[in-house]
């Protein structure tokens, strides 16, 4: 599984993306040729259209195979520059697109086949639990779901579900947008009264980055200790590293098998995107996707994860009811945007475009005021005049994710599209609110122990409440 808590893979080159076509036409060819099934050419036939439109916004041209990048066609030949920039480019390792608001969140659950989560849905949630909506699911952050009502059926007929998310371990620090999913998932566990898995991917890591196995492992430690932090009940919660887990559980390891041998390599080149010239490790992570309570074959799973996840979990339903399994339930957050601006998500590998969790109040004082994206005008008489733009403002996105109270913020909305409120009077409100946040955090880390780890990666019985 590639990192559930808003994590972020390098973004391929061009040359690479031009490598990657190729490869992907080779494999559609060959599956047509091959008379493959009609849902594995799909799969490949969808990734390579994808692959494209990255090629088309990376370039501001179509991809021709006879034009390698760096020997461009000539300009007659060429299209309007900056059209593919119109579309949006989401999958497991890269989220790009042109608009200052961000990914158009209404095409991707088109694209995807997911649904909308509405006020209805919200309003079951409510009335199941008998909780207040969580700001997230009040203001369209988790915005997409597949089956949650399903497991809303489950749980008003006392019958049980369990959480599943996860984290890639890249980094040793994590910044706070991989603290989205665990935020949520946290609410959902108390308000549902329900166990938790959360898996470290740690061997995809490895196999990913430029990691030896010691320090993909360090990582997921530390990054546990980040999550423990968030405040789950360690009587309801389980952490594993998939490096320690996978050998320490025959059971575990019985279900990835089973999973293997239900997914071609034909289906993980067309998801994933895989090219002759990747290791033959990165196919196998995918296929472990597939979260299951205890053995148990009657037991509902709802991920709580971001949107860019959602190929991996895709394939995980497909393959669940094939051996006796119920497809889990998915619930899709939005990204968390750069502080450069929506066009993208934060990165753990830019130290500039996150505020990490490790952040003095100094260091999220200086990132916010100096490389925080403005909506706000010029000068301040135009922006008295014409107001802002909360639209691509991030310092107003970052305050819906993390400002509790509707209407300060609704009135900070207000003001600042007015021009009444001017953008360093929106950022100094944002870091007032970043800086306890992180503090607050960060003490609470520093009670998470080495023995509290411990006990929250051990292989114990959770307590719940159904049989």
């Amino acid at each position: 599984m590639a990192d559930v808590a808003n994590g972020k893979q390098g973004r391929a080159s061009p040359l690479e993306l031009f490598d990657r076509i190729a490869a992907q036409g080779e494999l559609v060819r060959s599956l047509k040729a091959g008379s493959a099934p009609q849902d594995e050419i799909a799969s490949a036939v969808q990734m390579l259209l994808s692959l494209k439109m990255s090629y088309k916004a990376a370039m501001g041209e179509d991809y021709r195979a006879d034009c390698p990048p760096g020997n461009p066609a000539p300009e007659s030949d060429r299209g309007l520059g900056g059209a593919g920039a119109e579309e949006d480019f989401v999958d497991p390792w890269t989220v790009q697109t042109s608009s200052a608001k961000g990914i158009d969140y209404d095409k991707l659950i088109v694209r995807f086949g997911s649904s909308k989560i509405d006020k209805e849905l919200v309003s079951r949630i409510e009335r199941a639990t008998g909780q207040r909506p969580h700001r997230f699911l009040r203001r369209g952050i988790f915005f997409s779901h597949r089956d949650m009502n399903q497991i809303l059926d489950a749980y008003e007929n006392k019958k049980p579900f369990y959480l599943y998310t996860g984290r890639g371990p890249s980094s040793e620090a994590m910044h706070v947008g991989h603290l989205i999913p665990f935020i949520f998932t946290k609410w959902l566990q108390d308000v549902f009264n329900v166990p938790l898995v959360i898996q470290m991917t740690d061997d995809e890591k490895y196999l990913w980055k430029d990691l030896t196995l010691d320090q993909a492992h360090g990582y997921a430690v530390e990054n546990a200790k980040d999550i423990i932090a968030c405040g789950f009940d360690g009587n309801k919660t389980f952490i594993f590293s998939d490096l320690d887990y996978m050998g320490s559980s025959p059971g575990f390891y019985k279900n990835v098998v089973k999973i293997q041998k239900h997914v071609t390599f034909n289906q993980v080149k067309g998801i994933f995107g895989f090219t002759d010239s990747d290791s033959i490790g990165k196919s196998s992570p995918p296929p472990a996707a597939l979260p299951i309570f205890r053995g148990r074959t009657d037991i509902q799973c709802l991920i709580p994860c971001a949107i860019d996840q959602d190929p991996y979990f895709r394939m995980t339903r497909d393959v669940a009811p094939r051996i006796g399994y119920p497809k889990p339930a998915l619930l899709h957050s939005t990204f968390f945007p750069a502080l450069q601006g929506a066009q993208t998500k934060m990165s753990a590998s830019d130290p500039n475009s996150s505020i990490f969790l490790t952040d003095t109040a100094k260091q999220i004082k200086t990132k916010v005021n100096k490389h925080a994206f403005s909506g706000g005008r010029d000068t301040v008489e135009e922006h008295r005049e014409l107001g802002g733009n909360c639209d691509v403002d991030v310092s107003f996105m970052y305050l819906t994710f993390f400002l509790e109270d509707d209407d300060k913020l609704e009135q900070i909305r207000k003001d600042y599209t007015s021009g009444a409120m001017l953008t360093g009077e929106l950022k100094k409100v944002l870091i007032e609110v970043l800086q306890p946040l992180i503090a607050e955090h960060q003490a609470r880390r520093k009670e998470v122990t080495d023995e509290i780890v411990k006990e929250f990666m051990t292989p114990r019985p959770l307590s719940y409440d159904f049989q």
